[in-house]
């Protein structure tokens, strides 16, 4: 066997790949975009006066703790590539070794089930009457593998799949180091023992026949969503007198009309930054030098006033203004890092959000869905980590799900996303604050 850790040839430059429906869509939507507003900001008619030179979110690191307490993960996956930068080693080619490969089958169903390595095998695979409850189907059932695949095809896929699946969402376990050879041995010795089909008589259980979730809840309801008591703080926000002595509403002195449809507007190209703004960031740099509040992104007063502008919005739908070449180019370019493969586990947003890839399954008890949708409920109320997320924070949290270090909010490549994800959204209907699990 060659030695697995040696320095990696580059990659070939990665084929983009662009789903039928959405490259349509981003077509219709780049050759007709929506008419160039005729007031700047809400009832002004002039250019928003923003501070431009500082960061808007000061102060931000990436080991972080959220408002709650609970920590995010703290690892730094440096080497791994990101939204911003390419750093992740391609593949090297398969091995070479000599086979059968032995190993330790009982270790090997361990580290195979074992969730804190990477999610676990079972994150996306049936494998057989042992499989731990609320298995995933991103991949195919590996019951019968053991009857399929010879060794030495089992050891490459497991180390390095991209050698024969350039665009598998399946994480390269060795290369990448999440697994060691001796490990991975183990694994194929387990994974040659699955030569029997397995039914799972529990529909609820089986992820071919599970039911997708169904949130009933009422989102405006303060008893169900708690992110609605952000919504009266942005209210009293809106009305109360900063460092400066003016409030909001100094200027804007009837919000349910002259906001009715900004947010829905939002984000938007801003030259003078020469990149994409969105409501959070208007909220810190507007907030500057109108009512002279420091109200930095991802803060509680930001995040507060952010659902106050979204929900004045709601039931307007989402309509980007790509009337400018650099709104084009922020879509466009946003479309693209939506396709870059991030982080130690080596994913991209299409691998879990395109119904070409893997949106509609399940990742063990999580349902994938696509991109399409996913934007109109933000801010929402994250049932899971107690806490409301802007869209930003959504995009970080994804990131470090793949073991990506993760950007502040303010971030060029986020703005660029979240004018990617507003095209393809377009035409959905703001309904904010949300709730998501």
């Amino acid at each position: 066997m060659r030695n697995p850790h040696a320095a990696t040839r580059a990659a070939p430059a990665a084929t983009i790949f662009l789903p039928d429906w959405l490259a349509a869509l981003l077509m219709l939507a780049l050759a007709c975009p929506a008419p160039v507003a005729a007031e700047a900001t809400p009832t002004s008619g002039k250019i928003a006066p923003l501070e431009l030179q500082r960061s808007a979110a000061p102060g931000w690191q990436r080991q972080k703790v959220d408002s709650q307490g609970s920590s995010w993960p703290q690892t730094d996956w440096t080497g791994y590539s990101t939204v911003a930068a390419i750093a992740t080693p391609g593949p090297n080619g398969p091995l070479h070794f000599e086979t059968p490969v032995t190993g330790d089958a009982a270790r090997g169903r361990q580290l195979a089930f074992d969730r804190a390595r990477g999610g676990s095998c079972v994150a996306c695979h049936v494998m057989g009457k042992d499989t731990p409850p609320q298995p995933g189907n991103v991949g195919p059932d590996l019951s019968t593998i053991g009857a399929m695949r010879d060794d030495a095809w089992l050891f490459n896929y497991v180390y390095d799949p991209r050698t024969q699946n350039a665009n598998s969402i399946m994480p390269p376990w060795g290369a990448h180091r999440l697994f060691n050879v001796a490990e991975i041995r183990d694994i194929v010795a387990f994974l040659k023992t699955l030569k029997t089909p397995y039914h799972n008589s529990d529909p609820q259980d089986d992820p071919a026949t599970r039911s997708p979730p169904r949130d009933t809840r009422d989102n405006l309801d303060p008893t169900e969503n708690p992110a609605m008591f952000a919504l009266d703080r942005g209210k009293e926000l809106f009305d109360k007198p900063g460092a400066g002595g003016k409030s909001c509403a100094s200027c804007h002195r009837a919000p349910e009309s002259s906001f009715k449809i900004w947010a829905a507007r939002m984000p938007r190209f801003e030259p003078r930054l020469k990149r994409v703004l969105g409501v959070e960031e208007f909220i810190t740099r507007h907030a500057r030098v109108t009512t002279g509040e420091e109200l930095p992104m991802q803060g509680a007063d930001n995040i507060a006033l952010s659902v106050y502008l979204h929900n004045l919005a709601n039931g307007e739908t989402i309509q980007p203004d790509l009337s400018s070449t650099g709104a084009r180019k922020a879509a466009q370019s946003g479309m693209a890092l939506m396709q870059r493969k991030l982080g130690q586990l080596n994913m991209a947003c299409i691998d879990c959000h395109t119904k070409e890839r893997h949106a509609f399954k399940w990742a063990r008890g999580q349902y994938l869905v696509e991109s399409r949708g996913t934007v109109a409920h933000f801010p929402t109320w994250r049932t899971s980590r107690g806490d409301i997320w802007d869209i930003r924070k959504r995009f970080q949290w994804c990131n470090v799900s793949v073991r990506a270090n993760d950007l502040p909010p303010d971030a060029r490549e986020y703005g660029e996303i979240e004018m990617a994800l507003a095209t393809i959204n377009k035409g959905e209907k703001i309904n904010s604050p949300g709730i998501r699990h």
